[in-house]
């Protein structure tokens, strides 16, 4: 059974000492769940401070994007061992960094095998924009996204990381997709998708998340589904209540 896995993707918010005083909030709800994953993704300020905050926990941190290169003359980025210092997961290939800083499936790629390499979990996202969806090319895009994304990875290495699949029209939306259309798409696309590479037996061990407009509300929704294995949540990740409630629920799910 793959183990459920909710991930918070705070974005460009809370400062160091917001963000210190959110996870002095999140800490012991989120110590009380204990048969899940949950992992925090603040801006990379808050990196340091919030990994001497949950040091002794099983509460990850994942930064929310890095550079593929090991150093070097890149004003601005921030390297996989400097990730690592604090981090044991990132996420990578996020729609706001394809749509506002050009990321493209070859520079997620580069990212996914820098990060296994410098041993972190990489939280690789796909999904479509609204017009793609409206016309019908959904299951095209997320393909090409997973195969380009993951291009030239084994089967082992397909095994570390995780897939976030999240419809860009409900990303700070409102407008989450049903968790039918989510389940459908995942199994179908996402899942298919990883079969296709890699083989059934590690397709069925990759953990593949739903993100986009997940609330306490209806994260339980979500997380009946089989092919759903949690959630990449963001604005109600930087709630408290909202949050321990989606991992509850994701905890609840587990038969």
């Amino acid at each position: 059974m793959r183990k459920p896995f909710v991930a918070g993707n705070w974005k460009m918010n809370k400062t160091v000492e917001q963000a210190s005083l959110l996870v002095a909030d999140l800490l012991p709800g989120l110590q009380a769940i204990q048969k899940i994953e949950r992992v925090l993704c603040p801006p990379f300020p808050a990196l340091m401070v919030l990994s001497q905050m949950t040091a002794g926990t099983d509460i990850g941190l994942g930064a929310q994007n890095m550079h593929w290169e090991e150093s070097g003359a890149y004003t601005g980025e921030v390297a996989p061992a400097m990730v690592k210092e604090f981090c044991n997961y990132v996420i990578i290939g996020h729609s706001e960094r394809r749509q506002y800083f050009a990321e493209s499936d070859a520079t997620v790629n580069l990212k996914v095998k820098a990060a296994l390499k410098q041993g972190l979990i990489p939280i690789v996202c796909v999904g479509e924009t609204v017009e793609e969806n409206e016309a019908g090319r959904t299951a095209e895009i997320v393909k090409r996204e997973v195969l380009e994304g993951l291009k030239d990875l084994s089967a082992s290495d397909a095994l570390k990381l995780v897939v976030a699949y999240e419809p860009i029209w409900a990303i700070g939306t409102g407008k989450a997709a049903t968790a039918e259309l989510a389940e459908e798409i995942i199994g179908k696309s996402v899942r298919g998708s990883l079969t296709e590479r890699f083989g059934a037996d590690a397709s069925d061990q990759i953990r593949i998340l739903y993100g986009g407009s997940v609330k306490g509300g209806n994260a339980a929704e979500f997380f009946t589904k089989p092919d759903i294995d949690g959630a990449l949540v963001g604005g109600a990740s930087l709630k408290a209540d909202d949050f321990i409630q989606i991992c509850q629920a994701a905890q609840d799910s587990i038969q």
